[in-house]
């Protein structure tokens, strides 16, 4: 569990950090918990024989398919193909219920499964390397900063090929959040290729019947 209390950022592409009566309610918020990332995929290292198997050429239009998609993946700016709020837990790639609605009780955990693409690679033992950092914002309906964290999760595999199914699983529990309609702003940032990319995902917060 990672704690990230309120950060002053000023004026910035999200507005500013609240002032007056809402900067003192902003302070009144026990905290702001960003739980650890569950991890898309987890390659196992393997061991590298002298005789390895030979793999089978590729029908030369799906060769020819593949090549292109390598070179636009290159180009692409670092995307998130999903960010929604899930209900329950995440079984796998694409393997989520969506939420019927933003809709929380006062103290549930926000859960939120991203898709991100577009992402670089680093070099590395077993061969390919993902390495995506992220960063949030809680926003209240002004656009006021009312929670912040830099860094909070990093997500990473490796694999001997390059992934391209790769998710994760994010998950917010905001303390002492009232009930009122807010915004969740995700950041990721492939260090590998500098690329960044966010998504803003409004949500309201329901008081208890």
């Amino acid at each position: 569990m990672i704690r990230g209390g309120l950060t002053d950022r000023g004026s910035g592409p999200f507005g500013t950090r609240a002032r007056g009566s809402a900067g003192r309610y902003a302070s009144r918020l026990a905290s702001a918990c960003a739980l650890a990332a569950t991890l898309a995929l987890s390659a196992v290292p393997g061991t590298a024989t002298a005789q390895q198997p030979v793999s089978p050429a590729l029908p030369e239009a799906l060769a020819a398919a593949y090549e292109g998609l390598d070179a636009a993946w290159a180009q692409a700016p670092l995307s998130l193909a999903t960010a929604t709020f899930v209900d329950g837990e995440v079984a796998g790639f694409g393997r989520y219920t969506p939420r019927s609605e933003a809709v929380f009780a006062e103290g549930e955990t926000l859960t939120v499964y991203t898709r991100p693409v577009g992402f670089g690679y680093v070099e590395t033992d077993l061969g390919y390397g993902v390495r995506l950092v992220a960063d949030f914002e809680l926003l209240n309906t002004s656009g006021q900063v009312l929670a912040a964290q830099t860094g909070f999760a990093e997500l990473t595999a490796d694999s001997r090929e390059k992934l391209r199914e790769f998710h994760a699983t994010l998950r917010f529990a905001f303390e002492g959040l009232r009930a009122g309609d807010y915004a969740l702003v995700t950041k990721l940032t492939d260090t590998a290729s500098g690329k960044t990319a966010d998504v803003t995902l409004p949500f309201t917060v329901r008081a208890a019947n």
